[in-house]
């Protein structure tokens, strides 16, 4: 092998050596692509040259607010097209992009401004009431806002604050992007749901966006000129990396506000739409549709969905309607989704009910990961006999760095050589992983992760409560959402609708307990609730 070594003058330069990033995509595209249509919202619809020099200036009006490189720059924008801007313009500036969930309470999105150190916040405008409130609770110094108004939604600007559209029209179109000289540097940072607490910081590299970019064409089997709608968040996972993904196949992306059945019908319908992304809540939307909201279309359109697993009756139902589903499964640390329930030819002879309940696992590792499997608590490999439960192993390029200030945290999350998901799940004899059960309560509900452990908290500051336990209910809309079971003090009183009040006023609303039931808690002889008894009640109300 000595051959290969530097002794021999074979060395990296800037010919052989260019660090992956994702902003390379756009910077080719800009060229390769420049006349095709790169982002449609509403009546906004810019070919690649324009999204180009759009995320230029703003890269350059960034540069001249002071931001440098390893600065962040924070989001409270929904799936629009200044959202998606900001996913090329602010690391094309060398800053780390940080979107924040605009459905987060105030003092969470000042806990994540805090400790992310957030210098520039661009706020869509139905959001400047959050952001000003999460800005003044701070104990550091607030970013700076800059005011996105979308007047056609209905949310003017405020004028209290510069606008975007008047910052990128005094940038330089001309500015040059500040490529990644190492792909380890930072990208973006995204934030957990905060399951054990106060949400983490998950740092994202350019190598690993880059390479979700390119496993995901392979996986989706995707070609050239795609139509794709933003459905995921872009705060969540940076919408699985698809928007960075779009400008590699001179893809159009098809931006949303408000995700309704009606509206993506109509993007499929009017656009051509041909790949989308979304929780399993999206699927059941498009099955429950009104007939008024139901447009005909005559191909067939891509879905990716991840969350908690759909139910066979959903898979079975929306194939009808002309979508094919694939499952995937990921998390905030890996990026999004990094397995894939890749389909087997021969199960096309199985029954559509057996075909239902295969396409309902997580699967396998996808073309940019190394290794995803079930260990034990030791991480000795569990049979792959589809019974034996475990911890899910994950190891590849699509991995965060770490997380942000808490080396104890990230340490514990790579014991081993491996990320520890904390998904408790089963391999079957083909190496197909599918979850069993979810460590550390979480509840999964329309895709957004909620903390039983949060909610417990705040149910336990009202004066009534003694103890609380909250766990996941199932529900046809949400596929999960939180069921709190209370036991109140001697003597004390309160009504369902009092403590799920309390609860509203302070969590965000999608965290709230749909249902509160009173009664004793049933408890281990060392006193620890039995969360397993109250999930099997919980699953008949």
């Amino acid at each position: 092998m000595g051959w290969m070594t530097d002794e021999r003058g074979l060395e990296k330069c800037a010919a052989n050596y260019v660090p992956l990033s994702p902003l390379s995509h756009l910077r080719r595209a800009a060229q390769v692509f420049a006349h095709q249509t790169a982002v449609i919202h509403g009546d906004h619809r810019v070919n690649y040259a324009q999204y180009h020099e759009r995320c230029t200036r703003l890269a350059s009006a960034l540069a001249k607010m002071g931001v440098t490189p390893g600065d962040v720059v924070a989001t409270l924008i929904p799936n629009l097209p200044a959202q998606a801007e900001a996913h090329f313009g602010v690391p094309a500036c060398g800053a780390v992009l940080n979107t924040i969930n605009i459905r987060l309470d105030a003092g969470t999105v000042s806990y994540i401004l805090d400790h992310g150190g957030a210098a520039v916040l661009l706020v869509d405008s139905e959001f400047i009431d959050l952001a000003e409130t999460a800005c003044a609770q701070m104990e550091g110094t607030p970013p700076a806002i800059i005011e996105v108004p979308d007047a056609a939604a209905g949310h003017p600007a405020t004028t209290r604050h510069p606008l975007y559209e008047d910052m990128l029209a005094e940038a330089d179109p001309a500015f040059d992007w500040l490529m990644p000289q190492d792909e380890w540097e930072s990208l973006a940072l995204n934030y957990t749901s905060g399951t054990t607490g106060r949400p983490k910081g998950v740092v994202y590299h350019h190598r690993g966006a880059y390479l979700m970019t390119m496993g995901t064409v392979v996986s989706w089997q995707m070609v050239l000129r795609p139509v794709f709608m933003q459905i995921v968040p872009l705060f969540h996972c940076n919408g699985w990396n698809h928007t960075w993904m779009m400008p590699l196949l001179g893809g159009t992306l098809v931006c949303c506000r408000d995700i309704t059945a009606g509206a993506i019908y109509d993007a499929i319908a009017d656009h051509g739409v041909t790949h989308f992304g979304g929780a399993p809540i999206v699927l059941n939307m498009l099955i429950n549709a009104a007939a008024q909201d139901r447009r005909a279309f005559d191909h067939t359109v891509e879905v990716f969905t991840a969350g908690a697993p759909p139910a066979p009756a959903t898979l079975s139902k929306i194939e009808k309607l002309g979508f094919n589903v694939t499952q995937v499964y990921g998390l905030t640390e890996t990026f999004g989704h990094v397995t894939e329930c890749l389909w087997q030819g021969d199960w096309d002879a199985l029954s559509e009910s057996e075909r239902a309940a295969i396409k309902a696992r997580q699967g396998i590792p996808m073309p940019m990961m190394e290794d995803i499997t079930v260990t034990d608590p030791q991480m000795a490999q569990t049979p792959c006999d589809g019974k034996s439960q475990g911890e899910i192993m994950i190891r590849g390029n699509a991995v965060m760095k770490g997380y942000l200030k808490n080396p104890e945290a990230t340490a514990e999350a790579f014991a081993g050589g491996y990320f520890h998901s904390g998904d408790i799940a089963v391999q079957h004899p083909d190496g197909y992983i599918q979850i069993a059960d979810r460590a550390k309560d979480i509840i999964i509900s329309g895709g957004e992760n909620i903390s039983s452990v949060e909610v417990e908290g705040v149910l336990m500051g009202h004066e009534a409560v003694n103890l609380a336990a909250v766990v996941a209910q199932p529900d046809d809309k949400w596929g999960e959402v939180p069921c709190a079971f209370v036991e109140l003090k001697p003597g004390a009183d309160a009504t369902e609708d009092a403590l799920i009040a309390f609860t509203r006023e302070r969590l965000a609303g999608f965290k709230t307990p749909k249902r509160v039931i009173f009664d004793d808690l049933p408890k281990t002889s060392t006193g620890k609730i039995q969360k397993f008894e109250l999930r099997k009640r919980a699953a008949t109300l």
